[in-house]
């Protein structure tokens, strides 16, 4: 390599990420260099933040009152107030678009549309969640997912498993970016064909080869002097996900806006202050603030008056955006969610980084205890931690894969416990009775927010409902989160 490549990749990340200069840098716990070959060539990175990927926005987290800020007409008691702590994270400036998502569907058919069609009809929403039997939709069924009139319209009939599987796309492509920005890749489309395609968890196990152009200066000694990007190194991306309930929720309400030192002078109903729903600036007074239905038979206004200017969905940035700069957390569609639901969740869960739906998962390995080749798809196989296998016996912390149901559907937390049912399949139902008496179970996940079909009741953050993860809707969509890495608000602030 020669060196003027080595100068260029030891500034990798404009600035973000640079290799400490040989013998800069010295171990407080042994006394010997960092990043020095002649001391085994040690490598820490002088990093100073995470970069904001595409998209996104930092939501600076925080303390929180989580549930309930209007009254629960419906008596469900599903979400009790209760404070807990966000950390800072990402999230998507908007809803995920037509545009965006047909990206992704185009992008499948190119990767894998000659040898394996079925990934992309799998990803394709379900137009056909806008047909009414009493109602003529069918120019929404033909159009609304396809015609660029509809580009800049958050994407619907894409269901929770689809949601997630975009998310994994998106974490790839943008990681892929940042090589060939880098320098690091090779720009060759033509060379993305089915398990060829970039993969970042492929590409930190060493089963990617690709479009590699570059490699990064390896200073161990005792190596051919190149080596592949490591995630040490901050320039790889965190995954895009979907946001938990507790990171929508405090995202919603924007409540930076409303604080002073470390009180909170003024509690939201509304991703905006006030009770009402209308603006009350002087430049927009009287305008709705959010895509919603006013009333009975009354989704847009009057001819000549439309009160929020779209019959159904509307443009992702149509309203005004909440204190972090957040479109639509209230209106437009409502957004899935990662938790699975329970009615008690705001009870049982953590007060730290709320969530559930933790099932826990490690990579496949071989005998010889290396990670398995990819799959023809080109992604790094996952399965279920087993108490034996992973030596799960000796944790504290937790002793199975799946926690989805602890302390709410498990048989400890049943009335059945000391007497469980012999039939297993009926242990996984005895809480709530799925089928008979109830809609919950596993695959039920939380949906957040208002939207287009919805009275103002839903527009509050605190409320909250739930579908089956393979079911989709016309008023449903989703938008994409990131954790924040090292320090919630900079290293430049206090």
């Amino acid at each position: 390599m020669t060196v003027k490549k080595i100068s260029k990749l030891l500034m990798l990340g404009t600035g973000l990420v640079t290799l400490a200069s040989c013998g800069s840098e010295t171990s407080n716990m042994t006394g010997w260099n960092y990043n020095d070959p002649k001391n085994g060539g040690y490598q820490v990175t002088d990093y100073v933040e995470q970069e904001t990927g595409p998209g996104l926005i930092l939501v600076e987290g925080g303390t929180f009152v989580m549930g309930r800020a209007e009254q629960d007409v419906l008596y469900d008691w599903n979400n009790v107030p209760r404070r807990i702590t966000v950390s800072s994270f990402y999230m998507d400036e908007t809803e995920v678009t037509n545009t965006n998502y047909r990206e992704y569907v185009y992008w499948l058919g190119r990767v894998f549309g000659a040898d394996y069609p079925e990934v992309g009809k799998k990803a394709l929403p379900d137009t056909l969640v806008w047909r009414d039997k009493l109602a003529y939709m069918e120019n929404y069924v033909e159009y609304y997912f396809r015609h660029p009139a509809h580009n800049d319209y958050p994407v619907v009939g894409i269901n929770w498993t689809q949601a997630n599987d975009f998310c994994a796309w998106r974490t790839d492509r943008v990681n892929e970016f940042i090589m060939v920005r880098e320098g690091l890749f090779d720009f060759d489309p033509a060379s993305w064909q089915n398990e060829n395609n970039f993969n970042t968890d492929a590409y930190l196990a060493g089963q990617y080869e690709g479009t590699v152009k570059v490699l990064m200066p390896d200073l161990n000694p005792t190596s051919a002097g190149e080596r592949k990007v490591r995630m040490e190194d901050g320039i790889l991306l965190p995954k895009y996900r979907l946001p938990t309930e507790a990171e929508w929720e405090f995202a919603a309400y924007g409540l930076l806006g409303n604080s002073v030192s470390e009180r909170i002078v003024e509690r939201k109903i509304y991703p905006w202050n006030g009770h009402y729903v209308r603006n009350d600036d002087e430049q927009y007074i009287g305008m709705i603030r959010a895509n919603f239905m006013r009333g009975r038979g009354d989704n847009m206004g009057v001819a000549g008056s439309l009160n929020d200017n779209a019959d159904v969905t509307a443009p992702v940035t149509q309203y005004w955006p909440n204190d972090y700069g957040l479109y639509n957390m209230a209106g437009n569609v409502s957004e899935w969610v990662m938790d699975v639901y329970r009615p008690l969740t705001n009870e049982d869960a953590a007060e730290f980084r709320s969530f559930r739906g933790n099932t826990y998962k490690t990579q496949v390995r071989d005998e010889e205890g290396a990670i398995a080749e990819k799959d023809s798809l080109g992604r790094i196989r996952y399965r279920n931690v087993e108490l034996e296998k992973d030596n799960l016996a000796e944790r504290r912390n937790y002793r199975k894969a799946d926690n989805i149901n602890f302390q709410d559907g498990d048989i400890e937390s049943s009335t059945s416990y000391g007497s469980p049912p012999e039939d297993a399949e009926k242990v996984e139902k005895v809480m709530y009775d799925f089928g008979v008496t109830s809609l919950i179970n596993d695959k039920a996940h939380v949906i957040k927010g208002g939207s287009w079909k919805d009275r103002a009741y839903w527009l509050s953050p605190g409320t909250r409902r739930f579908l089956d993860e393979k079911q989709s809707t016309s008023w449903l969509g989703f938008r994409c989160a990131m954790v924040r890495v090292g320090s919630p608000r900079g290293l430049g602030s206090n």
